[in-house]
């Protein structure tokens, strides 16, 4: 199991945009400075968490990105969520992937729960605690 590289950098943008005054809001460039991520990318990064309604930008001239709500409201999940539709440990917990040995598989149960594990663990994350950089 993988995790994409649009989550990671998605969660480092987060935690950049979380840190600050949320009345002032924090530019791009500047996300892209203290995470040394392309502004390029993080454009991509950007639209995808803004259509996972988690961040807006503030009206006016060079104007920043503010989150949506609290820090302590937002989860690893959601930003997960914004850029992939699941958490799959293996290809037999995807929505996608229809296994054929589902009815003779003694390990299934194992994967989905590992998977349940996950999920959980990504859920009782909060934005918040990233930026305090809580120990899990």
């Amino acid at each position: 199991m993988k995790f994409s590289t649009k989550t990671r950098y998605g969660m480092r943008a987060m935690v950049e945009i979380a840190k600050v005054d949320q009345q002032k809001g924090i530019l791009q460039k500047d996300i892209s400075k203290n995470q040394k991520i392309s502004i390029k990318y993080l454009d991509q990064i950007i639209l995808a968490l803004k259509t996972a309604d988690l961040i807006v930008n503030i009206k006016g001239k060079k104007s920043g990105y503010r989150l949506t709500r609290n820090a302590s409201e937002i989860t690893a999940l959601d930003i997960h969520y914004a850029f992939e539709p699941e958490i799959a440990v293996i290809d037999c917990m995807s929505g996608k992937v229809k296994c054929q040995r589902e009815e003779i598989c003694y390990t299934n149960s194992f994967w989905a729960s590992l998977n349940q594990v996950v999920i959980d663990y990504f859920a009782d994350a909060t934005l918040e605690d990233l930026v305090n950089k809580r120990q899990f």
